[in-house]
Formats: structure tokens, sequence, C-alpha cells
């Protein structure tokens, strides 16, 4: 029936459905093949497993993954912008981080980032509380301006 022996071989496929159904079905690379055709057209996909008839509506699966050597294919389906969505959403979060000058009795000063501004934070090195001094304001670093903080001396919280 087959007429190699890699034909005989089977992959399992993976499939979500845009209701969130998973869903898995063994597949041979000649039916993997066939499937992607029908999902890039958005056809039905059926299919003879054993002696079972599979059936699969590709205009409902939200996404699916095959491991074997064709999975290579996968890229192509996959939108080429979503890694520069990834980039300028990662962008944006830097964008909005805040730098912060530690400068602990411990003798330890480093530059650090944070997502919001804090009124404490911890040294790295001895784990002591540092405190914002609000009164000192913003001081350049080599990285930009950064809050400062610091437990060498008391700290106005008000």
């Amino acid at each position: 029936m087959y007429s190699g022996r890699q034909d005989d071989t089977l992959y399992i496929m993976t499939y979500t459905l845009n209701s969130g159904i998973k869903g898995t079905v063994p597949l041979s690379n000649k039916q993997i093949i066939e499937w992607l055709d029908c999902y890039r057209n958005e056809k039905r996909f059926v299919t003879e497993i054993g002696k079972e008839f599979f059936g699969l509506n590709a205009g409902l699966v939200a996404d699916f993954k095959v491991q074997n050597h064709l999975s290579d294919y996968q890229q192509t389906i996959m939108p080429t912008q979503q890694q520069d969505n990834m980039e300028r959403l990662s962008s944006a979060y830097k964008s909005t981080e805040l730098l912060m000058k530690i400068d602990c009795k411990c003798g330890t000063a480093y530059v650090t980032e944070s997502p919001y501004k804090r009124t404490k934070w911890y040294c790295t090195k001895c784990k002591e509380i540092v405190f914002l001094d609000a009164k000192k304001g913003m001081v350049e670093t080599s990285r930009g301006d950064a809050y400062y903080m610091t437990n060498k001396y008391f700290v106005s919280r008000d």
C-alpha cells in the first residue's frame, strides 16, 4: 500500500480549534501535506486513518503543530508581522522602566531598573533596605537620569 518506509511513519498533529478545544491526530507525511494545503485554502480535510475516517474543518482551526521533517512549513503559515509586534511591545515596556541609583552603606553602588517608582529597595549585596531620597531628586548616571536611593543617612519619607 505504501511505497516507502518513511510513509509508514505517523506523526502526531496537535491542533486547537477557535473555540479552545484541543485535539490530536496521527498523520502520515502525505496526509500532512494534504492538511497544509487544506489549511492554507480553508477547505475541509477528510482522510482515512487506519479503518476510520477523520474530518476537520481547517477554517475552524486556530493553530496546529506537527513535529516531523516537514515542520518548516509551519513557519510560512505564521504571520510575519508577529515578530515586529513583539519588538515594539518589548521596547514599549522598556521605555516605561525607571532607573534607580542604589548607594548602600555596605559600599555597593549600582544602577538598576524598575517598572515603577519605588520608595524602598533592597541592596543586592547585603540585602539591607535602601530608601528613596526625594529631596535629592534625580541624579545623573552613565545610563541616564535615575532616582537616588540610599541608607547612608536618614531619608525623610514625606
